[in-house]
């Protein structure tokens, strides 16, 4: 018996009429410092199924998961990863920095799909408009958009959310590594913008960084924040 995802949900989909699904999922929503980022890959009825190896991205080595995108580019329809800045997770909220960063990757992916499967008992692309306003309304792919399809822990039971986990995590974790260079002290090529010893004592020693979100509630522990409201 195996724990591995598999294309039953995808199929049913399928079944029903589907041409093109979508395995949507976030990585960097807990993280400190950083973009909250989505994955979205695309499968149709004739994919076949997903290469050995795809699981959830935390339950794939770190030294097996860049390796694995390259099958899983070859697997697919199409792959995509949006992104939403640590300024955009401060000013909407990180429910509707994670719509927005779905909905770049949609866009990014260049094919419509009819259903998407997003992980979690949420619809990734639910926003508020006004909190979001024309940075979705212009996508190409809201002129028809999805059906969504919600899956509690999708990550570890559907094959394209499990993709999805591991192109965003293998994307965003470069990201960082590249911006780790200009603060070398917080260790974000370790860490990838997540708590972390190192992190909490950069933090207090050295402070925010440019990339840091600052409406996190880390922010009102530390010890140099001066005014009435405990933030700068």
């Amino acid at each position: 018996m195996t724990n591995d995802p598999d294309l039953s949900i995808e199929r049913a989909a399928f079944d029903g009429g589907a041409r093109v699904v979508v395995g949507l999922d976030e990585v960097g929503r807990g993280a400190w410092a950083g973009p909250v980022s989505v994955g979205a890959v695309a499968i149709s009825p004739t994919t076949p199924d997903q290469p050995a190896g795809v699981r959830d991205s935390k339950r794939v080595a770190k030294t097996k998961r860049a390796g694995l995108v390259g099958a899983i580019e070859a697997w697919a329809l199409g792959t995509a990863v949006g992104h939403a800045s640590h300024h955009e997770c401060d000013l909407l909220g990180m429910r509707a920095a994670i719509a927005l960063a779905s909905s770049r990757a949609l866009e990014a992916l260049g094919v419509r799909a009819d259903i998407a499967i997003v992980d979690g008992p949420l619809d990734l692309l639910e926003a508020d408009s006004l909190l979001l306003g024309n940075l979705v309304a212009e996508h190409s792919w809201r002129a028809a958009p999805p059906s969504v399809v919600p899956v509690v822990k999708g990550d570890l039971h559907c094959a394209s959310v499990a993709a999805a986990s591991i192109v965003a995590k293998v994307e965003r974790d470069t990201m960082m590594a590249e911006l780790a260079e200009s603060f070398p002290a917080y260790e974000f090529d370790h860490n990838v913008g997540y708590p972390s010893p190192v992190h909490q004592m950069a933090l207090r020693g050295y402070g925010l960084t440019s990339i840091h979100r600052r409406s996190w509630s880390y922010v009102d522990g530390l010890p140099w924040l001066v005014g009435p409201s405990g933030r700068p």
